[in-house]
């Protein structure tokens, strides 16, 4: 990595050009102005300041576009969020550090199925925070489970599945405080469902059907109760049956509310899911499509042997598998990786495909206002990547936070 400037001084007025950028659904030449790490019009400090930019850098042609946002990551680089075992606050750290190099600007670190006494230790070691150059920004946690099948648990830990018999109150017993929770993925099936979804959704929590054994009907009955997501789609549940297409039939629901956009959540690792059933999710409903990894503690570290929560899992190639069995635990995949198969599979073109790592994921959480978008007044968190996709840079709040080898940005100091 190449050395990083200084974070701008307060009121330092920057000006990307030489670029194209990501920006209303197109691709298009113009320039980027920022200023105390945000997103500014340049019109307006022309027309009501009448002065010019602090700096001018060179982004040497390449493509602006919003830092990636990873709604479902278990880990990296040898940490595991659901391990107990450690420190999880020093492990979130590690790993914010490390997805700055594949362009991820914020992300929801994920704990999967645990015990409850898991689930207190960890949980509160969680904290939302912003992304700086120490490392991406926090969200806030998905918890996925343990409220979910045993029949499509994946690698989840079978002995810790189970259900809320008592409603929302159970989830409370379970997890201890859960404020920092932003994503909860649940099987819909499971009684007092409604109630459960209800309840997150008042508190701000995004619900996502997955690990599950729904009818349509059922997923369609939790989407108008308030679900908005569906975790890795084809993955860990039904599949398509022309009798009952089961979750996979809701992204042609004609149950789900017209005001209303249902988003999935795709794990595009030339692994989890085929060419074939990439492209038909993204001809069916390229507006909810959610680029995720599903990463594990693995992605970054070389083949071997590795516990993954409270199962050991065995990394070949490009898979991640759990020890003795042919089930998949989890992709080592980088976001940028999964941007780049996705566009290539599908041929969506670089748009849809930024934008499924970008914008899309910041709608389905609530925050496209902010994250995800190169709009005015938007945060100035983006990536500089080359025409094959590959990141160059990442900033973060204006500031530079990581540079690829060999890479070159040229400033210039104006005033």
């Amino acid at each position: 990595m190449s050395s990083l400037p200084p974070k701008p001084a307060p009121g330092c007025l920057l000006q990307f050009r030489n670029c194209q950028i990501l920006r209303d659904h197109k691709i298009y030449r113009d320039h980027l102005w920022v200023r105390n790490g945000k997103i500014v019009d340049p019109e307006k400090i022309f027309f009501d300041e009448g002065i010019t930019a602090d700096v001018q850098i060179d982004c040497n042609n390449c493509i602006i576009a919003p830092g990636f946002i990873d709604t479902q990551l278990n880990g990296a680089v040898g940490v595991d969020f659901s391990d107990d075992h450690s420190s999880i606050s020093e492990g979130v750290q590690k790993v914010a550090k490390h997805l700055l190099e594949t362009g991820v600007t914020s992300f929801c670190p994920t704990v999967i199925t645990s015990p409850p006494e898991v689930y207190k230790k960890i949980l509160p070691q969680i904290k939302k925070c912003p992304g700086s150059a120490e490392g991406a920004g926090v969200l806030g946690i998905h918890l996925e489970g343990p409220f979910i099948s045993c029949e499509k648990k994946g690698m989840h830990p079978e002995e810790c599945i189970t259900s809320y018999d008592n409603g929302f109150s159970d989830l409370e017993k379970m997890y201890g405080s859960f404020d920092n929770a932003a994503l909860l993925t649940l099987a819909p099936e499971l009684p007092r469902t409604e109630e459960v979804i209800k309840e997150c959704v008042k508190r701000g929590i995004v619900v996502s059907v997955g690990h599950s054994m729904a009818k349509l009907e059922q997923g369609e009955a939790a989407v108008c109760q308030g679900a908005s997501f569906i975790t890795h789609l084809f993955n860990a549940m039904l599949p398509f049956h022309h009798r009952d297409p089961h979750l996979v039939g809701l992204l042609t629901s004609e149950r789900i509310p017209k005001d209303r956009t249902l988003f999935f959540g795709l794990i595009s690792d030339g692994i989890h899911t085929h060419p074939a059933a990439l492209r038909i999710a993204h001809r069916v409903h390229p507006d909810g499509l959610v680029l995720i990894t599903d990463a594990i503690r693995a992605m970054g570290l070389p083949e071997g042997k590795y516990t993954f929560g409270q199962q050991d899992v065995v990394i070949k190639g490009k898979t991640a598998m759990l020890v003795g069995t042919d089930t998949l635990a989890g992709s080592i995949a980088r976001l940028d990786l999964c941007v780049r198969h996705f566009a290539k599979t599908t041929g969506c073109g670089a748009v849809l495909a930024l934008e499924a790592a970008s914008l899309h994921p910041a709608q389905m959480l609530g925050i496209s206002h902010q994250k995800g978008t190169l709009d005015i007044g938007a945060d100035a968190d983006f990536i500089l990547l080359n025409d094959s996709l590959e990141v160059k840079a990442t900033y973060i709040a204006g500031q530079r936070v990581w540079q690829s080898s060999g890479f070159t940005l040229k400033e210039t100091l104006l005033r």
